[in-house]
């Protein structure tokens, strides 16, 4: 009997939230990470800023330069505009990222001793940075449970009808509760590459997707 997705009871979305958690497991048996590369949070901070409105392989070749001149919060705080602007200008929006990398740097040193906050409350305060890149710092390079809402993450849990909310704190909200603490990181980081190379934006692949079983959009969209 097909799953009646329309009158689905909380206990019925959860159990099947626990579905998808073992379905990507299935399908990605090593947590995928980030695709920015990084060695330090700080790094990844500043991937992070530059990877907005651009793609992961562009911000990597850009930072794999960047990150050999720019290795401290010093140096961020200390950098030209018009030179920062020249060497992170393939990424767009150059201008204005330039110059919240540059305040980031300051407000390290200034608030943090140079050293990037192990809190969302005093990430969220950086400049350039809000929950999505703070969830990410602090996942990614921390291990604090959180969950990424990036663009790939709205699209792909609305679609599997894991929320109705298209705000980004709310879809945060939304899924810590359908999921235990433990899947929070595996599954954020899973979802993102499943929605960036399956589940796409225009054209997804259902077909081939590991969740079209357990998922109200598959082959409808």
């Amino acid at each position: 009997m097909p799953h009646d997705y329309e009158n689905e009871t909380p206990d019925q979305k959860k159990k099947r939230a626990g579905e998808i958690v073992k379905l990507l497991k299935k399908r990605y048996p090593e947590d995928p990470g980030t695709e920015l590369n990084y060695k330090t949070p700080l790094d990844l901070i500043v991937s992070a800023i530059l990877s907005a409105q651009c793609t992961e392989v562009r911000v990597n070749a850009i930072t794999k330069t960047l990150f050999a001149k720019y290795t401290s919060a010093k140096d961020y705080a200390e950098a030209k505009q018009g030179e920062l602007e020249s060497e992170i200008k393939s990424a767009g929006f150059y201008r204005n990222k330039a110059k919240n990398i540059i305040a980031l740097g300051q407000a390290l040193l200034r608030d943090h001793g140079g050293e990037v906050p192990v809190s969302m409350e005093d990430l969220v305060k950086l400049p350039g940075v809000g929950r999505k890149t703070a969830n990410l710092v602090l996942t990614i390079c921390f291990g604090v449970p959180g969950v990424v809402v990036d663009t790939h993450m709205i699209r792909v849990s609305g679609r599997l009808g894991l929320t109705n909310n298209k705000d980004p704190e709310k879809i945060e909200k939304d899924l810590y509760e359908l999921l235990p603490e433990k899947d929070w990181i595996p599954f954020s980081n899973r979802l993102i590459i499943l929605g960036r190379y399956t589940c796409t934006a225009r054209r997804p692949k259902c077909a081939e997707c590991a969740l079209n079983g357990v998922c109200p959009s598959a082959f409808l969209i």
